[in-house]
């Protein structure tokens, strides 16, 4: 073999090793079935799943303006902008260079160079030099995999970040979803605390001409005033968490609130998907972000192993320069005046003190690590989505019974307002079976409110928004 096949014998060697080790996924440390049964139905696109079309107006201008995923889809950005950065250290880097230049020897140097004299009064030589070549710079020949494993590591990186961008989504979906329940609540609960008022100043207006008639107590009128008392109080407080939970909206929106928004729907008419099929925990290494992105931080720290391994071995590197170099500009490329060079290095650590054996156990200990945060992972998923079921089970049942409680307390008012008009009972007991229905209706409310909330924590424990899923790759 001549010298001149030696650099791409060496290049095609660049495949001749690997020092990753192969990566065997750890067993979900989790059971084979969730603790309630579930059905396999695909999960709805996010359109599919809130139905409400203010609701959908407002996380459409979320996905659009949130800051949060601003901040992920650039972190994904500069992670596949780093996987480039990391793929060119693997290809060969060429510079091409042209300069001309101009120098003046002294005579006792230059008559030196054409065999005269110190002495034979010539004052020196000037000439010019014209020079253009290609040059291959410091090209690492990968013979052990170093640059390989970089590699997979920096791609698996972004992988990562792109599920993050992804988790980040369905959570700023389920922020919205949140926000504007908690939002609906505070408004319907301050529109019942203001028609509770209107009911009961009429009632204090009555009591308070009766007992000018002498048809009831003092005692009646201080409990019907109260009663206003504290409805005052109550609106108080609703128009707070009224305005509250709009600050609270408009944070998780990103955005102010358009003035043109479709009217809401109320809190008991919210269509949403309250029944969700959850498959099997298996199908949550697939669906869920956050799971994804720990595998794929996992397969980048097993790929920092072998990078770390191949840092044993010696470094083959190679650079070579073809040019020419000439006098003159118009002979600069006669065949004559061609240059060329090359000069493959080898470099071998001997001794750096134990920073490679550092970085070894340095990049196995952080893939411990990812092993851990990857079960985890899987573990958090199987209990958020287990819970889910729970709510999804129970949260039906306690609002038809609370729905039932209002019926009662009502039909319980309206008998004792007869009684009570009929003097068959007394004015306390009037006002208890009031304030019983107002406390019914605002439960019930608060009740609707967390079955949506819970809802929407299934869908995104089970790694909801399938639409993102394929787009976001």
């Amino acid at each position: 073999m001549t010298m001149r096949y030696l650099p791409l014998t060496l290049l095609l060697a660049t495949t001749a090793c690997s020092m990753t080790p192969r990566l065997a996924l750890p067993t979900p440390p989790v059971a084979e079935a969730y603790p309630a049964p579930s059905g396999t139905e695909a999960l709805p696109e996010w359109r599919g799943m809130f139905g409400d079309p203010r609701l959908q107006s407002l996380i459409a201008l979320s996905l659009d303006a949130n800051r949060d995923l601003r901040i992920a889809a650039l972190n994904a950005e500069a992670a596949r902008a780093q996987v480039r950065v990391q793929r060119a250290q693997s290809l060969p880097g060429v510079n091409v260079d042209a300069g001309y230049t101009r120098q003046r020897q002294p005579s006792s140097v230059a008559g030196a160079g054409v065999g005269l004299s110190p002495g034979s009064g010539a004052t020196g030589f000037e000439f010019g030099q014209f020079s253009a070549q290609a040059a291959l710079t410091s090209f690492e020949i990968d013979l052990f995999g170093r640059l390989r494993a970089m590699n997979e590591a920096a791609f698996h990186r972004w992988l990562a970040t792109v599920e993050a961008r992804r988790a980040v989504r369905l959570a700023v979906i389920g922020a919205v979803a949140d926000a504007y329940w908690n939002e609906r609540l505070a408004d319907e609960q301050l529109a019942l605390t203001r028609s509770t008022l209107a009911d009961w100043r009429a009632s204090f207006d009555i009591t308070r001409l009766r007992r000018q008639a002498g048809q009831a107590s003092g005692a009646d009128l201080a409990q019907a005033e109260g009663l206003v008392r504290q409805a005052q109080a109550d609106l108080a407080q609703r128009e707070r968490e009224l305005a509250q939970a709009t600050n609270a909206l408009t944070l998780a929106v990103g955005a102010s609130l358009p003035s043109d928004l479709l009217p809401p729907t109320p809190l008991m008419d919210q269509p949403i998907h309250t029944a969700l099929a959850a498959g099997t925990p298996s199908d949550l290494l697939v669906r869920r972000p956050d799971i994804a992105q720990a595998e794929q931080d996992l397969r980048a720290a097993n790929a920092d192993i072998g990078a770390a391994r191949a840092a044993f071995f010696p470094r083959v590197s190679l650079t070579a320069a073809f040019g020419f170099a000439s006098l003159a500009l118009e002979s600069l490329f006669r065949g004559a005046n061609r240059s060329w060079s090359y000069s493959p290095a080898i470099s071998l650590p001997i001794f750096l003190g134990g920073e490679l054996h550092g970085n070894l156990d340095l990049a196995r200990l952080r893939t411990s690590t990812a092993v851990a945060t990857y079960e985890k992972a899987i573990q958090t998923g199987f209990r958020e989505v287990a819970d889910g079921l729970a709510a999804q089970q129970t949260y039906g049942k306690q609002l038809t019974e609370q729905r039932a409680v209002v019926t009662e307390a009502e039909r319980r008012a309206t008998l004792t307002d007869l009684a009570y008009r009929a003097g068959q009972t007394s004015r306390l007991e009037l006002l208890d079976a009031q304030r019983a229905i107002y406390a019914a209706r605002q439960t019930t409310l608060i009740v609707r409110r967390d079955q949506l909330t819970a809802a929407a924590a299934l869908y995104r424990a089970l790694g909801g928004d399938t639409e993102a899923q394929g787009t976001l790759r």
